[in-house]
């Protein structure tokens, strides 16, 4: 099989390519990395996420997240404090700082996607966006699946026994 026919590559290939002309905006324009740009959006939704909403809510990873954080504090753009008992939790706010920059930032991002996405005809891209949607809906499904299966396989497993393995050979 050629890589260039390989689903999976096709795929991230079109997603990086249209992702890096969205970086000539918030990058190149106003500073911001890609992990950035992502923290700040969904706080500008949200206004205050905690480490375990932005994780379900991301593809970041707990390091980019971290690091993000650093600097988007660093910048004034957002608040960060520990939550509770729990050192490893963290609530996430966006200031108002971060909201203006946010703010400058999506009108062009949103007019460079618009600009790309309308050399599409009006049928491709209905097709995408249903595709989109039907592709993130086969992968929920598949990991449910997995997770289903793997939940199964540790609740058939045999526990062991209190006092070890060899307390079932010796009350036979």
């Amino acid at each position: 099989m050629r890589i260039e026919t390989f689903f999976p590559y096709r795929l991230a290939v079109a997603a990086e390519a249209f992702s890096r002309q969205l970086v000539a905006v918030y990058g190149h324009e106003h500073g911001l990395s890609r992990e950035e740009w992502r923290f700040l959006f969904l706080l500008e939704d949200a206004g205050k996420l905690d480490s375990l909403q932005l994780a379900a809510r991301t593809s970041l990873d707990k390091v980019q997240v971290s690091r993000a954080a650093s600097r988007l504090e660093e910048k004034g753009l957002i608040t960060r404090s520990i939550r509770g008992e729990d050192r490893r939790l963290r609530d996430y706010a966006i200031t108002d700082q971060g909201r203006e920059l946010f703010g400058q930032c999506f009108g062009g991002v949103e007019a460079r996607a618009e600009a790309i996405l309308s050399l599409m005809n009006a049928s491709d891209r209905e097709a995408l966006e249903c595709g989109i949607a039907a592709l993130r809906r086969a992968v929920a499904e598949f990991a449910q699946s997995v997770s289903d299966e793997e939940e199964s396989r540790v609740s058939a497993r045999p526990s062991a026994s209190p006092s070890g393995p060899s307390s079932a050979r010796s009350s036979a």
